[in-house]
């Protein structure tokens, strides 16, 4: 089994120059983008070699240590405070952009969730694990905008027709038809239907949980001491299963996405001064207890 990982995404660079070649990113404009946070740096960094200045708009769970790393690298964090009542908070961002670029005339969003320059952009990396590895009989890959299940699974499709493509998504998320629920995790799963997803090349799909997806973050830092995040630990477990229910030779590669450092804060609890002031989808503390008020009890 063969694993690789980008940590900034390739769409970054490829989807600027394609732009301004056709003219849709004027010099100096401005770039505004949803980002829940790897995507967002990508283009902050682009960004600054290019001389376009970029506003990141996100959502209160965006770990605060992303959040200190945007700011420090110049962009400008817009962070929306209602979730969308159907599209949750992807939607609500996705709103927030479009308020924003109606605002700011010459304004460019690269729209992950729906530009075919996403996926397109990783035909490099499908290029280099198919020279590193020749044969592959199966692809594990988390899926988000679709951007990269799309164009790495597709690329290796045409030297390798065979291929089983094995997508992992979150609990909570609606990209493969189960409701949308608040979802704990970052980085893999959506709220939304991105228009990215190539559906045809996956031959299935695999919900993961966060309690899941860090027990195996854990066991893969302690016993082979490769180190990630959220959807690397997913990505993980259901690569560890492939390898146990199909034959031996069977030949797997996984991508993982992310490292661990956005999440290290993660290991504190959220503040809360009441119980009834939301619910508690992560670790949180409260110092304030009492018993729930019941109907009876009125």
């Amino acid at each position: 089994m063969a694993c690789a990982g980008p940590e900034v995404p390739p769409i970054v660079a490829v989807a600027r120059e394609l732009r301004v070649a056709r003219g849709e990113l004027l010099p100096g404009a401005e770039i505004v983008e949803s980002s829940s946070g790897t995507f967002g740096l990508g283009l902050t960094l682009a960004g600054n070699v290019h001389g376009h200045p970029v506003t990141v708009v996100t959502d209160p769970g965006m770990e605060p240590d992303m959040h200190r790393l945007l700011r420090a690298q110049g962009a400008r964090v817009n962070i929306v405070t209602t979730p969308h009542p159907g599209g949750g908070w992807q939607e609500a961002r996705r709103l927030r952009v479009r308020e924003l670029l109606a605002d700011r005339p010459g304004a460019w969003c690269p729209d992950q969730y729906a530009n075919p320059d996403n996926s397109g952009a990783y035909a490099a990396p499908a290029r280099e694990l198919s020279a590193q590895l020749g044969r592959i009989d199966i692809l594990v890959v988390s899926v988000g905008t679709g951007g990269h299940s799309a164009g790495i699974s597709r690329v290796l499709r045409i030297h390798v027709p065979h291929l089983k493509v094995i997508g992992v998504d979150a609990t909570g998320s609606t990209i493969f038809g189960q409701p949308a629920r608040t979802r704990l995790m970052r980085g893999l799963g959506s709220s939304i239907h991105p228009r990215n997803v190539a559906y045809d090349q996956f031959a299935e799909v695999h919900w993961v949980a966060p309690a899941e997806a860090v027990w195996t973050c854990r066991r893969l830092t302690g016993s082979h001491y490769v180190s990630g995040g959220w959807s690397v630990g997913a990505v993980a477990l259901v690569a560890s299963w492939a390898a146990r229910t199909h034959p031996t030779g069977t030949r797997i590669a996984a991508v993982f996405p992310d490292g661990p450092h956005r999440y290290l804060s993660t290991d504190e609890p959220e503040e809360i001064s009441q119980p009834g002031e939301r619910e508690a989808v992560r670790w949180t503390r409260c110092s304030r207890v009492a018993a729930p008020v019941q109907e009876a009890d009125r």
